[in-house]
Order: structure tokens, then C-alpha cells, then sequence
């Protein structure tokens, strides 16, 4: 534990903490705890005192110490009858311990022995107690640290005070199997339930009954439920024909508890998609838990294919380098699971922005952006401090960059490489970043398109965003690969051969032809590279040097939801929107979408306050889109208002309604960032759009089919090519349960 501004100065004497009670508390409940601090043999002397802090990252309501009838009063009182000053910060004392409760003595002092009791939910007065965070921690911590000489030099106490976080009874099921294997091939059903805040959860007993559309064979009609096991996984699962499987999960009474995504199965593919979250932390740097519970997290609950661990290198020290390294060594399984080794270079904005760093071997040297809470500075002069400096010290080595948004942004303006750095992200638990995307084509960069959760919840793979600053489900990367292990998805990554989605698992491929052989690339020539391939067709990824002034663009998607629309782009041009019905399909559901940002920042958060008010007609019932966060509501309020909050950070959220007249009235929209009255005749199959500034913020109204339009689209298109620079082609997905999915450029240049 970093100690820089603190002491250990007789910490055996300078009082001790105890919580009460001390768990297990279930994720996101309200408790009532007592943090009781007892001076050592110093006493606590007048404006001493003592600090509780916890992780920057939960999501643990912030107490309030004025209403004691209202959620998450707090209290504090002293044994003899001091009186206490009590104040909370959300950023007062060092990372990761950031949020902060501070209780001063402000009138007497405490003798050795005497107390003073922090309660955290105080019920005494009516109130609900405090909401706990909403992710499970088997020891969620008070870093507890005491002032008894009133010097404001912190010492902590022995032993930290620590409870259990657990999760809740089940609130959704998820069955997940792969998108694309090949006529022969076995694979794996991962079968779990979660909580209502996204917690895998072992409150389950009983059995699951399995039935299946499509060509498969191995499905067993029943598998056991355990209790206390968070998660299962059923093998030997056999793809007999070309065609589209679907596995559907139902309980003793035969009810559907969910459905599995699509796999489609091809007679012999050249590659098959594995999915990966390249991009999150353990609690060693700023997240929760161990990085080998973020590990098992990731293969046996989440059932990814492939990850990495990409903590702050500012935390990282060389011992918890070494350990990544060896836990990479150990949980990397070719064929099995794939375990990139890594960091996050953490630069500030200025100097580049945050960049995720993967080796393709362990024990390769890390080059941090500084070492401000490592305190052995023996290798500081490995250090790189400008992004340029880190591109210098990585290049001719194995090692790929992806440059990404979280508290820090990347600048690619600052320093870009076109033979290190082969993609952007653009979606984590942070929110959507299409603008980095932009600032990519703006700098003439051929980048594929990367997401990830850089989860610090401890739910690689599966991050849901709980009630903290998190405005997004996390992401996921589907790598287009021959096999399975570290060369073949370095050389993806290089290649740029995959997709990206917003969490849904959805089989999408993409290629563009055209007439005359032109050369095939599958690194950036701006770099160096020379070509591949000569040839007429190519797969996403690829760079394309003289294929003329058109090109054939095809797509197939099949999706486990309904595909509302998808963009055909050139960089960020929309070419052509399409939809799977036509304007003579659509009848009385309409959605009501908000989006966007505040600004590239920290603070980028949007919150909405909003209603939606007929004139003239009725909701028959609405349903929300993206409510993730369950202290955000979206309420029909009554037959002809819904009432609804939101927060956005660059994705979207909104709701669906269905109309007691298809187009009968007016609906009155009155948000935070943007108000209109619309005629619900004149919301049809295009948007209909209001402005609220900010970075793409805006409020979107279209409508939809009664029915849910097709899961399954496939089409091509011939597409111009910019005569005097470069074209990138892609498809941007938008499917009905709120999900995105981009498929990586195929770069055309002159």
C-alpha cells in the first residue's frame, strides 16, 4: 500500500476500528452499520480525529448528515460527549482511496479508551440506512486512519475494519454460446444468472430445462443448479450442419427464463470469432478485488475467449508486475483462453491521453507515464512521459497500443504511430466515443475499432455500470481469428479483423469487392509495410491500395435482438441508413432516445430530467432502453405522461412507448437540455431531432413496426471511393434492446 503523505508513526498505539456488524450485506441493499473508533493510550487531543476512507471506485451512496428521516443519514457522537464535526469529500484522500469521512473533534478531546461511532445509515430518526455499493467485494474496506496529536499527519490504524458484499436473488438469466464455428466443431454453453445490479449470483437451486433451434447435437433436456455456484458452464455441445443455432433456458414450468445469442455455423470458416475484453483493473491498481478473481471473473462468469489486465501504471509496482506477468503465464491457455499481458500508460491528456499497452510475451519491461504512487523510483528513467516517448520505446518490439477514453482522453493529435497503435476505442463502461474515431480519420490514421469495459467493478467481460460515474454496460471486442491463442490475436490486432459491440454477442461479418486486382495490406504502408496480397475482395481490417473509384460493400448480421438500423459509413460520412422494414410497416410504438455528452472530459456525465406528455391520445405502456442504473427511473406516471432521469455519457438512453392511436395529438417533450412540441403524426421513419449542445447531445424521436423487425439482415451495396484521398467503409449496428456494433474499417487509399 502506497504511504506518501501518510505515517506509521507507533501505529500499534494510535486506536483501533471495528465495523458492526460486519456483513455479509447484500450489493445494493440498504444497512444500518456502526464504525466505532476507540483511542489508543495518545488519547485524541482538540481538532484531532480520525478519517474513513473507501475505493474511489464503489458506488456506495455519499452519506448526508442533515435530514436523519431521508437515505443515507449519517451520525457520528462520542462516548464522553465531544462535539464532533463530521464532512465527506469524494476525493480527499490518496488514490484509490478517494472518498473520504472525516470526523473532528471540534470542543473537548478523548482520553485513551473513550470512543466515537460513526453511524453509516443511521435508522434512528426514520431513514432507509445507507445504500450499499452495488458489485459484490468479499471485503469491502474502511481504510480507517487516526489524527490524535491534531498534527493532520494520518496514521493508520492496525487493522482496517472489513464486510462482505454479496450479490442478490436472481433477476435475469443469460445464456451465452459462441457466433461462428464450423461443421464438426464442439463448443460450450455458459449458463449463469445475475442480480438486479449485474452480480452472477449462486442463489439459484433446482434445474435448468435446455431446448435448442437449429442444427445441434450433445444438448442435454435438464442441467442441476447448484447452490452457491455462481455459474456453469455445459461442454460437448456439437454443430452437425450449416445453420443458425439458438438455445432457449426454461424453468420446472416450462417458462423461458432467456435465450441464448445466435451462433451461425458454417461448413468451414477461414476464421471463427472469439471475444475478448482487453481493457479493465484489479483492486492492486484502482478496481475491486484481486487480478485472479479479475481473471476467473473473465473466463469462468463472464465466458470470455480472450483479456487482459490493464491497471494504472502510476500503481503498478515491479512486485505487482512480476505477479501480472505470472499470472498471465499461468491462466494463458492456447485453444482454451488467452491472457495478454499489459498496462495502461497513463499520461495525462496533455502529453497524449491514455493509451492500453498488450505484449505479446510475459515479462517484457513496462514504461510508466510516472511513478506518483509507486514509491521505488530505481527504474524511473524506464519511464515515458510523452506518448511519443512511449512509441519510441516500444517500437521493433511485440507490442500493440489502443488508444482509448477514461478519466483521461487520448489525443491522437498529441502522437499517433501507424505500425504500434492498429485501432481506437470507441465504448467502455465510460460511455460511447465515436469522436475518437473522428480524430482518428482527422489525423489520416487507418485504425480498426476496438471496445472494452476497462471495468473497475471487477466484471471483466460482463461490466455492468452499477450507480457510480459509469454511464455504459461494458464492451466487447470479437476477434476474427484462424485459432485460438496469443500469435493469432496479436495478429488480429494488428490486422484489424474484428468487430466490436456494446456487450451483445452478435455475428457480423463484413467485406467489400471490386473490379481489378489492387494491392492488400495488413499493416498501415504510412509505417512501412508493404503489401500481402494482391486481389479483388478483402474482409474487415483490411487496407486497400488501388482498387479504383467503387467498391462492393456486403454485411451480414444476425443479432439476438430485433436490428433497428444500420449505417453504411465512409469514415463519418453515413452513406446510407438502412432498416429491415419500410415506412408503410410502421405503426403506433414510437421511441424517445437521449444522448451524448457534456464535453471529451472527466466531467462528461449528461444527466436528464425529463417528461413526455400527450395531448390528444395515450401510452398504452412504455418500456425503458438502456436503465441499467436502477436509481435512474423512466415512470408512467399516468395514461398520458411518463416521467423519466437519465444519465449519458456519449451512448444512449431513452424509452419505448406504445400509443393508443397511432398518430393521433401531440407529445410534449420537456428535458433538462432540450424542450419541442411534435405532432405524433410527424414522428415517422426518420428522426426527428433536437438539438441540446454539448458533444453530440441531442434527443432523438422516431417509430417502429408493431412487430419486431428481423434479427437477421444481409446485404451489399456498391459504394463511390473518394477520388482524392482515403475511403473507410463500415457498418455501425443499432439492434432494438439498446446495443451497438461496429465492424472495423476496410481502408481504401489512392
Amino acid at each position: 500500500m502506497h504511504r506518501v503523505g501518510y505515517s506509521d508513526y507507533m501505529r500499534e498505539k494510535i486506536g483501533t476500528a471495528r465495523i458492526d456488524p460486519s456483513g455479509p450485506i447484500i450489493a445494493g441493499s440498504f444497512a444500518s452499520l456502526a464504525l466505532t473508533y476507540q483511542a489508543g493510550p495518545f488519547g485524541v487531543d482538540d481538532t484531532g480525529g480520525f478519517i474513513a476512507a473507501i475505493r474511489t471506485v464503489t458506488d456506495m451512496a455519499h452519506p448526508q448528515f442533515k435530514d436523519s428521516a431521508a437515505p443515507n443519514y449519517c451520525s457520528v457522537e462520542a462516548s464522553n460527549g465531544a462535539v464532533l464535526d463530521v464532512s465527506y469529500d469524494v476525493k480527499a484522500t490518496m488514490r484509490p482511496w478517494d472518498r473520504t469521512i472525516r470526523v473532528r473533534v471540534v470542543r473537548g478531546f478523548l482520553r485513551p479508551g473513550e470512543t466515537i461511532t460513526l453511524r453509516l445509515g443511521d435508522t434512528r430518526g426514520g431513514s432507509a440506512g445507507i445504500r450499499m455499493q452495488t458489485f459484490a467485494e468479499p471485503k469491502f474496506t474502511f481504510r480507517v486512519l487516526a489524527d490524535p496529536f491534531a498534527t493532520l499527519n494520518w496514521i493508520e490504524v492496525p487493522e482496517h475494519p472489513t464486510l462482505a458484499i454479496i450479490p442478490g436473488a436472481p433477476a435475469l438469466w443469460k445464456a451465452i454460446i459462441p457466433t461462428l464455428r464450423g461443421v464438426g466443431e464442439k463448443f460450450a454453453l455458459g449458463l449463469k444468472a445475475e442480480d438486479q445490479w449485474g452480480n452472477p449470483t449462486g442463489e439459484v437451486s433446482g434445474a435448468l430445462h435446455l431446448s435448442a433451434d437449429g442444427p445441434l447435437a450433445g444438448l442435454p433436456a435438464t442441467v442441476p443448479l447448484v447452490p452457491g455456484q455462481r455459474a456453469l458452464r455445459v461442454e460437448g455441445l456439437l454443430a452437425i450442419a450449416p445453420g443458425i443455432v439458438r438455445i432457449a433456458v426454461h424453468d420446472s414450468s416450462g417458462a423461458v427464463l432467456c435465450r441464448s445469442n445466435p451462433l451461425r455455423i458454417e461448413a468451414a470458416p477461414a476464421r471463427r470469432h472469439f471475444w475478448a475484453d482487453l481493457h479493465g483493473q484489479s483492486g492492486e491498481t484502482i478496481g475491486t478485488n484481486s487480478a485472479a478473481d479479475y481473471v476467473r471473473f473473465a473466463r469462468d462468469l463472464a465466458f470470455l475467449d480472450v483479456m487482459s489486465h490493464q491497471g494504472n501504471d502510476f500503481q503498478i509496482t515491479e512486485d505487482f508486475w512480476r505477479h501480472l506477468n505470472a499470472l498471465a503465464a499461468q491462466a494463458d491457455q492456447p485453444g482454451k483462453f488467452v491472457f495478454l499481458p499489459g498496462w495502461e500508460w497513463s499520461g495525462n491528456t496533455a502529453l497524449g491521453g491514455d493509451r492500453n499497452v498488450l505484449y505479446l510475451h510475459q515479462d517484457e519491461e513496462i514504461h510508466r507515464s510516472c511513478h506518483i504512487l509507486v514509491e521505488d523510483l530505481s527504474d524511473a528513467e524506464s519511464d515515458a512521459h510523452h506518448v511519443r516517448d512511449l512509441f519510441a520505446k516500444l517500437r521493433g518490439r511485440e507490442a500493440i497500443v489502443l488508444a482509448h477514453v477514461g478519466g483521461r482522453y487520448a489525443d491522437l493529435s498529441v502522437g499517433h504511430d501507424p505500425v504500434l497503435e492498429p485501432s481506437v476505442e470507441v465504448h467502455s463502461d465510460w460511455g460511447t466515443f465515436e469522436w475518437l474515431l473522428a480524430d482518428a480519420f482527422a489525423i489520416g490514421a487507418r485504425v480498426g475499432i476496438v471496445a472494452g469495459s476497462d471495468g473497475h467493478k471487477g466484471r471483466p467481460g460482463a461490466s455492468h455500470p452499477g450507480a457510480g460515474i459509469f454511464g455504459a454496460y461494458g464492451g466487447l471486442t470479437c476477434l476474427l481469428l484462424e485459432k485460438l491463442d496469443r500469435q493469432n490475436v496479436f495478429a488480429a490486432l494488428r490486422a484489424r479483423k474484428h468487430f466490436c459491440t456494446t456487450g451483445s454477442r452478435m455475428a457480423i461479418t463484413a467485406a467489400a469487392g471490386w473490379d481489378a486486382d489492387a494491392d492488400l495490406y495488413d499493416a498501415d504502408p504510412a509505417g512501412g509495410a508493404a503489401p500481402v496480397a494482391r486481389g479483388r475482395s478483402a474482409i474487415m481490417g483490411a487496407i486497400v491500395r488501388g482498387a479504383g473509384s467503387a467498391a462492393r460493400f456486403s454485411l451480414d448480421v444476425l443479432a439476438p435482438a430485433g436490428i433497428e438500423r444500420i449505417e453504411l459509413r465512409d469514415r463519418m460520412q453515413v452513406l446510407e441508413t438502412f432498416r429491415p422494414y419500410a415506412a408503410s410497416d410502421l405503426g403506433a410504438r414510437i421511441r424517445v432516445i437521449v444522448e451524448g455528452s457534456e464535453y471529451r472530459g472527466r466531467g462528461r456525465q449528461t444527466f436528464w430530467e425529463g417528461s413526455a406528455e400527450l395531448d390528444g391520445n395515450e401510452f398504452v405502456s412504455i418500456a425503458p432502453i438502456n436503465y441499467y442504473n436502477r436509481d435512474k427511473t423512466c415512470v408512467l406516471e399516468a395514461p398520458n405522461r411518463v416521467r423519466f432521469n437519465a444519465v449519458t455519457t456519449g451512448g444512449f438512453m431513452g424509452f419505448e412507448a406504445r400509443l393508443a392511436d397511432a398518430r393521433a395529438g401531440t407529445l410534449r417533450l420537456r428535458t433538462t437540455h432540450a424542450n419541442g412540441d411534435i405532432a405524433l403524426a410527424d414522428i415517422g421513419l426518420e428522426d426527428t431531432v433536437l438539438d441540446a449542445g454539448g458533444l453530440a447531445r441531442r434527443v432523438r424521436l422516431f417509430r417502429l413496426p408493431d412487430a419486431d423487425p428481423s434479427h437477421h439482415v444481409t446485404l451489399s451495396r456498391d459504394l463511390p471511393l473518394s477520388p482524392d484521398g482515403d475511403s473507410a467503409l463500415y457498418a455501425c449496428i443499432t439492434t432494438l434492446d439498446g446495443h451497438r456494433a461496429w465492424t472495423s474499417p476496410i481502408h481504401f487509399i489512392p
